[in-house]
Order: C-alpha cells, then structure tokens, then sequence
C-alpha cells in the first residue's frame, strides 16, 4: 500500500520522517532516541517495513549497498526479554558486513587449550590477515590497510554502536533464490555456502525498551556481520541437514562459560529461518523478495548478551563442521 494515507492512519509524509530519522540513526548508533511507537502509537508492522524500506532507498542513495538480509527473533528463549514474540528481518549491507581472517591455534598469546573453544580452527579477529586474497563481499577485519574506517589490527571498536550485544550466529550464501514450499532438501540446494560468525546487535533505544514495529525500523538493530569461513555444500547434503538441525554452541567471554545454545533454538534450525523469511516478504509489498548471490544471518543461537571494550568472546561449536571463532573488542 503507498496511498497517501495507509492503515493505521499514519500517512506517507510521515513515514518518510520517521525513515529519514531511522537512516540517520542508523549511521550514527551511538546517539539513541526515543521509540518510535512511544511518539506514534498508530504505529503498525506494516507500517514499519514500509519505513524500513524508505530507509533503505535513503541508504542506498548515499552510497550503501545491499548484500543480504539478518533474520531476527528466530530464537524463542529471548521473547520475553524483550517483548518480541515472532521473527523480523533487516537489510545488512556492504559497510556492515566483514569476513573474518584466518587465525592460528594462539590468540593474545594463549596456548591452544588455555580458554575454552580456542583451537587450531579457531578464526581470530587478532592475528595477522595480510596473506591470502581478499573476500568477495566485505574486506576483513584485522588489518587498516583493509580500508575500513574504524577498524584496527587490535579488534573491533565498540564507539561507533549503542547498547552493543553479541550474538553467534549461522549464516548462509544464496546460489538462486529459494521459492515457497521447498523442503529442506531443496532448500538446501539453493545454498552455496554456510558459515558461523557474529551478529553484532545494538539498541538506538534506552534501556533496549521497544516495540516489534520499532525493532523493523531499525533492520532489526543490526549494527555489523563478522562471518567466519564460508562452507560449500557441495555434494554432502545429508551430513549438512543433520548437522544443521542437531550440533550445539557455547559462548565464552574471557574463558567463562556464558551461555549455550542448540541448532533448534532457531526457530526448527537455521534453514528454516529462511522459509520464514520468505513468508514474510511474500506479504511484503514495499521489499524485494530474497535473490540469488544474498547473504542470510538466521539469529541467534543463544541469548544476546551486552559486550565492553577489551573483552575477548569465542565460541565452541559441537557436532558441525565448522570453526570456533575468537573476537576481540576495543
């Protein structure tokens, strides 16, 4: 719907506001503003992918470009935190996507044992990522000669985010754009290839207080997607459904156990967030369906926990062939 007057009685003029405000916030996360369903309480879902929309063409505009799209709230243990009882999703783009390098067994000089989930496939945000060619989407973090304002060979600077959270992730590489009523065989087909990694989260909102038209605004707090090693399916499709529905995760912070997580506290496992988001969109009038060559993050495997300057997070995986990663903020 684009009248000039849509449901909810709030119409196009104001909308057009509220995405110009969410864009803005949106490149500056650390200044917070109040809910936007706290100053408009005619405020509806709809309503907030319309602005969610809006606020992308304005990123667009300004140079930002659309690589994927990050599926929040797939993970039913958080609801009740905070008041979001079903998924929404969010664009990620170019600026706020990095593919992580390569480590080594050692991290800040640890020895491979010394924390919990550091081990030779561990991908470090620390050490050294000058060898080896550059990653199709996103350059890695680890290194200024990389280009990226802000980050340093040190970690991931935390001042340019609000109420930052961690959150571990699966992430997944479209080949062709998946249609309705796959299983998740055929599903699976339309993926070239699957990654762990982080979602970092922030809260433009106090306290993060808000509503689920609120989270939409604001592409579902994304602030940046740190993905490990991409994965190809290849021909072992059997192994990747198992392992996709059934390995588990333990998040660490500075060597202690701070949370664990399972494949299904995702929603039914990582693979049907997709399902999910393409119901979605195909209610969608104002966003694109997904297309072939997008990233997907499918949510959080465990709680989204709050992170400070100089703390070192990893994770352990278990029962999937992926690695652990190590980060480290500043």
């Amino acid at each position: 719907m684009k009248d000039d007057v849509r449901r909810g009685g709030i119409d196009e003029a104001l909308l057009r506001d509220i995405a110009a405000e969410a864009a803005t916030a949106f490149n500056n996360g650390a200044r917070q503003v109040q809910p936007f369903s706290a100053r408009y309480p005619d405020l509806r879902m709809d309503d907030a992918y319309r602005i969610a929309a809006l606020a992308n063409g304005m990123r667009v505009a300004k140079g930002y470009r659309p690589v994927g799209r990050k599926i929040g709230f797939t993970n039913r243990r958080i609801w009740d935190e905070y008041g979001v009882h079903a998924p929404v999703w969010g664009y990620v783009y170019d600026r706020t996507v990095y593919d992580l390098p390569i480590g080594s067994s050692s991290f800040r000089g640890a020895s491979e044992g010394s924390e919990p989930g550091i081990q030779k496939n561990t991908r470090s945000l620390l050490l050294d990522s000058g060898s080896g060619p550059e990653p199709a989407i996103g350059p890695a973090i680890g290194r200024t000669r990389w280009g990226r304002p802000g980050m340093t060979e040190e970690g991931l600077p935390l001042a340019p985010y609000s109420d930052p959270k961690i959150e571990p992730e699966i992430m997944f590489g479209l080949a062709r754009a998946p249609s309705p009523g796959l299983d998740d065989a055929a599903l699976l087909a339309c993926i070239s290839w699957v990654a762990h990694g982080y979602e970092i989260v922030q809260s433009i909102y106090p306290d993060w207080k808000f509503t689920p038209p609120d989270a939409v605004i604001v592409d579902g707090h994304h602030a940046a997607l740190l993905i490990g090693a991409r994965h190809e399916i290849g021909t072992n499709t059997a192994e990747w459904l198992r392992t996709l529905a059934s390995f588990e995760i333990e998040l660490f912070c500075e060597g202690k156990l701070m949370d664990k997580g399972h494949a299904l506290n995702v929603l039914e496992g990582p693979l049907s967030t997709i399902r999910y988001l393409m119901d979605l969109l195909a209610r969608d009038p104002d966003n694109p369906p997904l297309a072939a060559g997008e990233i997907i993050s499918t949510g959080t495997l465990t709680r989204a926990l709050p992170v400070k300057p100089g703390e070192t997070w990893t994770t352990k995986l278990k029962g999937i062939a992926l690695e652990d990663i190590s980060l480290r903020f500043e």
